[in-house]
């Protein structure tokens, strides 16, 4: 699916916004995120760089206080070590600070 050039470069500003060590790992959880998802669309949504499937959130991330959270919509339900569920729907994230 090709990249909207729009959405590109919102994703690349939001980048410029952070920090230098935070400007890597955003970098790396989108490339990793583009190349899991070959299918998504993403986008700015809500502030954040959010990948999309049919129309659903899957993942994205933002940047709170304490470091870069990579969130999961449905991530409640995957069984991976240093995932934790938030709030009361079935997102769960994890936190990287290098």
């Amino acid at each position: 699916m090709p990249v909207d050039a729009r959405t590109h470069d919102e994703i690349n500003e939001y980048h410029k916004r952070q920090s230098a060590a935070d400007q890597a790992i955003c970098a790396r959880l989108r490339t990793e995120i583009d190349a899991l998802l070959p299918d998504s669309q993403s986008k700015i949504w809500h502030a954040h760089p959010v990948w999309f499937l049919d129309g659903n959130p899957i993942v994205g991330y933002s940047r709170p206080k304490d470091g870069v959270r990579l969130m999961f919509w449905s991530g409640k339900g995957f069984d991976e070590e240093g995932l934790e569920g938030t709030g009361k729907f079935k997102d769960a994230s994890v936190r990287y600070t290098d």
